[in-house]
């Protein structure tokens, strides 16, 4: 007879937790297959989006943000600026700092790049059962929840 203890149950957590790894790290390296035309890295990509979501950010903020050192997100935003992507203001209250804001080619460049990727996901999508998609519009909200943790 099956019990589901505690034990039995941290270990089909943990074989989930190692099944859920591979196949999130391996569709995000497909989707980051789908490039836009460009040559940024993962983080600067990365770091671009995050620019866009809290425009007006401080470097040290973003870093904190992305979980980088700041002299590592300074670099990051400096091949930014020079790629006309974001541009640096001044602080509007304390002079010593710069906010970092999207320019309009910045997000053009993240709009070509979600599109590209959704478009390959909606076709991938075409390819499951019904019921298959169901599921994964049932996990969505799911999976969304793991990532805010």
């Amino acid at each position: 007879m099956l019990t589901n203890s505690p034990k039995t149950s941290l270990r089909g957590d943990a074989r989930l937790a190692s099944a859920l790894r591979v196949s999130l790290t391996r569709l995000n390296r497909r989707l980051r297959r789908q490039a836009a035309g460009h040559s940024l890295t993962p983080t600067q990509l990365a770091t671009l989006a995050a620019v866009e979501r809290h425009p007006g950010v401080t470097p040290g903020e973003l870093a904190e943000h992305e979980k980088m050192q700041p002299p590592s997100m300074t670099r990051v935003i400096s091949v930014l600026v020079e790629r006309g992507l974001v541009e640096r203001t001044p602080h509007p209250t304390d002079r010593r700092q710069v906010t970092v804001t999207c320019t309009e080619a910045g997000a053009a460049l993240l709009r070509r790049e979600r599109q590209m990727k959704e478009a390959w996901l909606a076709q991938r999508l075409k390819e499951l059962s019904p019921e298959e998609r169901e599921a994964l519009r049932a996990a969505a909200p799911v999976l969304e929840k793991l990532s805010q943790m």
